[in-house]
């Protein structure tokens, strides 16, 4: 095996990895469902490629994401259920149709606005067209609002979703401060579950208080996603600084208390305050 800029090759080699005997021993043993984690995993990577502007690095990652695809098939090809072409195909299908305005539409071109009103019309009427294909006992008796929203999506991007498609019937906080009183509220249900030391209860409840922080996010016009990112790349640079001053006295993390480590943490977020404050004012 070579490496290629085609495609048919990529497949080839996974192919190659899941035949058995002569094909990879970890390869073989996966599924469906022991590889969707990679799957996500990898697209998280082709995000942070993205925000860091590493465009080098988003090459490998869109081609780890590409393998996640190709694995995908290949085991569905395994199945005779569909191969990596009929995955192409329907897709292009899927964008051909959706996109009158570009590909043969009499009307010619149309106004963003209405591109997406196109787009809307047409993703419902495949979705019509599926819940037809679908058998009866597959088919849900009950129609809900919240049937759209996608259940393979990061759970934090969901909680989002959900939130919104329900507002939009006035199933909703009018104001920012009523969720920070919810929060508060998750918060003592927490320590009354941890009072009673009931493990699922104390997680049931820690669900309901990130449930809370993700509807104040919205609330506020932030991407919760974003801005845990930011928190950890804060929680990183933070603790490096701890890592940093230790090595300084010729000490390791293990040779320091839990005090010693928290006023280092401190003295890290110090530091940033004249920075973040040199930020504001030169956005002023």
């Amino acid at each position: 095996m070579t490496p290629s800029r085609d495609i048919s090759r990529l497949i080839e080699i996974m192919a190659a990895l899941r035949t058995p005997v002569t094909g990879c021993p970890w390869d073989l043993e996966q599924d469906f469902a022991t590889i969707a984690p990679y799957t996500i995993e990898e697209a998280y990577e082709v995000v942070d490629a993205i925000t860091r502007g590493d465009l080098d690095d988003l090459r490998e990652e869109l081609g780890d994401l590409l393998l996640q695809v190709v694995f995908h098939a290949q085991m569905a090809e395994e199945r005779n259920a569909f191969a990596f072409g009929d995955v192409v195909e329907a897709i292009t299908r899927k964008m051909i149709r959706r996109h009158p305005h570009v590909f043969a539409d009499k009307d010619g071109n149309l106004a963003p606005h209405h591109v997406k009103e196109v787009w809307d019309r047409i993703k419902a009427e495949e979705k019509a067209e599926r819940a037809a294909r679908r058998p009866p006992e597959e088919t849900p008796t009950h129609k809900s609002l919240l049937s759209g929203v996608k259940t393979g999506q990061p759970a934090l991007t969901r909680a989002m979703e959900l939130q919104r498609k329900a507002s939009t019937v006035g199933f909703d906080w009018n104001d920012p401060r009523a969720v920070l009183q919810k929060i508060r509220e998750e918060a003592d249900e927490i320590e009354a579950a941890l009072d009673r030391n009931d493990k699922q209860e104390i997680a049931e409840e820690t669900g309901d208080l990130m449930f809370a922080l993700v509807n104040l996010a919205r609330h506020v016009d932030a991407d919760p996603e974003a801005a845990l990112r930011a928190t950890n790349a804060k929680f990183e640079r933070r603790f490096a600084f701890i890592e940093r001053a230790l090595e300084a006295q010729g000490r390791t993390l293990e040779q320091a208390s839990l005090e010693e480590m928290d006023a280092l943490w401190n003295a890290a977020k110090g530091d940033e305050k004249p920075a973040l404050e040199g930020h504001k004012t030169a956005r002023r």
